[in-house]
């Protein structure tokens, strides 16, 4: 018999470690080649780890809710042969993986509003997101009696805390000179009230952090809105007159949302301050323009998927990586690496009805837009022999930015700037 060490596979240059969510098999459980032995999340994306072997699996190295580097074996294999097998990894330098770890550090810093740091004791992601929805201080974290791993606090623990949260005094966190002359305050949490008729649900891993980013982004950045209407007739029947073409020879639909995309990275290459993030005091000017896109999970929550390098493309090419993204996403089969490095984002929340919205900025990040619906609409036309009236398609853009690096006049500067790419749209173009 041979002993095969399943290790965490490298997942994407940005992910360094991962945290396991289930454990789909238990020691003693026979396994075949390319099976899925365990799953693991990174901070978005939910994805399996398969057997390079068949055998039995011998011993799980990590539990549930424990956070493993990219590289470290996680489980034991037993196969048919001599010696120990190691799975061939992707070499990591270190100073790579120290790099990636400060940066996601630094990340975490701007965007939550515990710090972590001042702790001892180690906490994993799940942990810390869960503690950040639900209000949980570092000081009531440490307060916590664990049960996983050399005293860690698992999710169970956390959430066993927060239930019974109502029925005993909170822990706060007093400065030490303080507590010298003052007695602690004591704060009870308040009670939810629920009727006989009413229904508590959990809600899901993406859901808990989607609500953790949300809030954390509020507390960061402070938001400003601009809006403004475009007339994108010239883009309606354009796309009507080529779609059919276009899916024809290249393979793929032709949606409104590359062509705004397009607009976009234009625009960010003219504005380049919007193409930046914040990291405590510091501004980042990014080079590459890197464009998150919104799109549908399975589940119905939403994630943000990356189109590298987005000025580089032409309207094919930001066609097939839109397509793409989208398609992996509402089958689950989006990679780590799929939704990071984002240098700004765009979400479509005209694909629900809405006229318009205002988001919130996806952190580091200093800006959002929103692309409303696009309506027939009565609109004055001005030609040289008058003005008159007639029926235009128009919609409304709403640019969320971050007011604390991002004025007035540079954040309204930007959505005119797309607007006026969208008006100026080359109806004679080729695809």
């Amino acid at each position: 018999m041979a002993r095969f060490e399943l290790k965490l596979p490298k997942m994407g240059e940005s992910v360094a470690e991962a945290t396991i969510t289930n454990w789909l098999k238990q020691v003693g459980d026979k396994i075949e080649m390319d099976e899925a032995v365990l799953e693991i999340a990174t901070d978005k994306v939910d994805s399996e780890v398969p057997s390079e072997v068949s055998g039995i699996l011998v011993e799980q190295l990590f539990n549930k809710d424990d956070l493993v580097q990219v590289g470290q074996t996680i489980a034991i294999i037993e196969t048919e042969g001599g010696d120990v097998v190691v799975a061939k990894q992707e070499a990591t330098p270190v100073a790579v993986a120290e790099v990636t770890k400060t940066v996601e550090a630094a990340k975490e810093s701007v965007s939550a509003p515990a710090n972590f740091s001042d702790s001892d004791k180690f906490f994993s992601p799940l942990v810390k997101n869960i503690a950040k929805e639900e209000g949980v201080s570092v000081a009531e974290l440490e307060s916590i009696k664990g049960s996983g791993k050399d005293g860690r606090i698992t999710k169970e623990d956390l959430l066993n805390y927060i239930k019974n949260r109502g029925n005993q005094p909170a822990v706060v966190s007093t400065p030490v000179a303080a507590t010298q002359n003052v007695a602690p305050v004591v704060q009870k949490a308040a009670p939810v009230s629920v009727n006989g008729g009413d229904e508590i649900v959990e809600m899901d891993r993406m859901r808990k952090l989607i609500s953790g980013y949300m809030v954390a982004s509020v507390q960061t950045s402070a938001h400003v809105q601009s809006f403004i209407e475009v007339d994108v007739t010239n883009i309606v029947k354009w796309r009507n007159k080529v779609k059919d073409a276009f899916e024809k020879r290249e393979g793929e639909k032709l949606t409104f949302t590359p062509i705004m995309m397009e607009a976009v990275a234009k625009a960010l290459k003219d504005f380049p301050g919007m193409n930046i993030s914040v990291d405590g005091d510091y501004i980042i000017k990014k080079k590459n323009i890197n464009l998150g896109m919104a799109a549908a999970l399975p589940n119905g929550n939403l994630i943000v998927p990356v189109i590298k390098n987005a000025d580089q493309l032409n309207l094919v090419g930001m066609a097939k990586a839109v397509n793409d993204l989208g398609n992996r996403a509402k089958a689950g089969k989006l990679k780590p690496d799929d939704t990071q490095g984002g240098t700004y984002t765009v979400t479509n929340v005209g694909t629900f009805g809405s006229v318009f919205g205002t988001p919130i900025i996806n952190q580091p990040q200093v800006g959002i837009l929103a692309l409303g619906a696009i309506r027939k609409v009565p609109a004055v036309i001005e030609t040289p022999e008058g003005d008159f009236i007639g029926i235009r398609q128009k919609m409304f853009l709403s640019h969320s930015y971050d007011h604390r690096v991002v004025d007035g006049a540079l954040g309204g500067s930007f959505v005119k700037r797309v607007a006026d790419y969208l008006e100026a749209f080359d109806v004679n173009r080729d695809f």
